[in-house]
């Protein structure tokens, strides 16, 4: 188990949010996971302390809505870290 708490589901806010913030190293991790061809089984496992053999639709729905929100991150969301800092609860 991590110890982090994780989200069934990444935000899905326009900007940046506190959740984001707090996990910016694991949206890292899932992208250098998904890089290297880690099976989203294990990425689950690794990342999000789930056991994806006995909650299968949880694990694959967090990792899916967690790599889209660190692949968001790349393309937009960095740019908030870079201005001002306002961040939306969530």
């Amino acid at each position: 188990m991590t110890g982090k708490h994780f989200e069934d589901r990444a935000p899905d806010a326009p900007r940046l949010t506190v959740y984001d913030e707090d996990h910016l190293a694991d949206y890292i991790r899932l992208l250098d996971a998904d890089d290297g061809g880690t099976s989203w089984r294990e990425a689950a496992a690794v990342i999000f302390g789930i056991d994806p053999a006995i909650e299968p639709e949880r694990a694959r729905t967090m990792h899916e809505s967690h790599l889209a929100r660190a692949r968001w991150m790349t393309e937009v969301g960095y740019a908030y870290l870079l201005g001002p800092r306002t961040i939306e609860e969530g």
